[in-house]
């Protein structure tokens, strides 16, 4: 995954359909309940690419080369 076809952390989120709106990740991420790479991550804008760990409410996703 290129600099071109990262993604952004509330994005991702929602394309991948742990969540149901920009609201809700807005609020799950901006509260400290969501983990990149097993840290806490509180910017909504924080690109994400291929290989990152994405932790919330107990799970795990590991973000793939194609979107």
């Amino acid at each position: 995954m290129t600099e071109a076809n990262s993604i952004h952390l509330e994005q991702y989120l929602k394309v991948c359909g742990i969540i149901g709106s920009g609201g809700q990740a807005k609020i799950l991420i901006q509260s400290g309940q969501v983990k990149v790479n097993g840290i806490i991550e509180t910017r909504r804008k924080k690109q994400l690419k291929q290989g990152d760990a994405v932790e919330l409410l107990g799970e795990k996703w590991v973000v793939e080369s194609q979107m």
